[in-house]
């Protein structure tokens, strides 16, 4: 398999001080815990609309002693069109001595680079065809939300997702 390029841009949020928020523990420390999801997607092909509620966690990975790699399990119902049903996802992310990470599919395969001290990321990643560009901003230190926006030969949509950590106020 080919090495794949992931394109980062990362920048500071408008009411940030210069230096960006303060994230002691990097973006894997900043990650680390239990996450209320809402996700809201639109396929601009289809016309359908659809809604995730769920529950993600970044909880240490295991056999990675001294080093900071998250496991992302993320559980929950989608709707989308006719269907309903339980839906998930897991990645793996490896925090970086820069403070960033590297995201990564369960089985591996690169994702893409998230470095959320500036207050906001944006990343793509190519699959084929295919072009998943991602905007991760940090609103608070219970608050991101991560907007895709995947276009290809058979895929045209956008996804927004807002992750509260769990047990605050929403």
């Amino acid at each position: 398999m080919a090495a794949v390029a992931v394109a980062v841009v990362c920048h500071l949020s408008a009411d940030e001080p210069t230096g960006g928020p303060s994230l002691p523990g990097g973006t894997v420390g900043y990650l680390a815990g239990e996450w209320d999801v809402v996700r809201e997607i639109a396929d601009h092909r289809s016309g359908q609309a659809g809604k995730f509620r769920g529950r993600a966690s970044f909880r240490a990975a295991p056999g990675h002693p001294g080093r900071s790699v998250l496991d992302f399990a993320e559980e929950g119902e989608l709707r989308f069109g006719g269907h309903r049903g339980p839906a998930s996802r897991s990645l793996r992310y490896y925090g970086l001595a820069d403070g960033g990470a590297d995201v990564r599919f369960a089985d591996g395969r690169a994702f893409f680079r998230l470095d959320l001290r500036l207050g906001s990321c944006r990343a793509v990643h190519p699959c084929r065809a295919d072009r998943y560009a991602v905007t991760v901003t940090l609103l608070s230190s219970d608050c991101f939300t991560e907007i895709w926006r995947v276009t290809g030969p058979d895929k045209d949509y956008d996804m927004t997702t807002v992750y509260t950590r769990a047990g605050c106020a929403k």
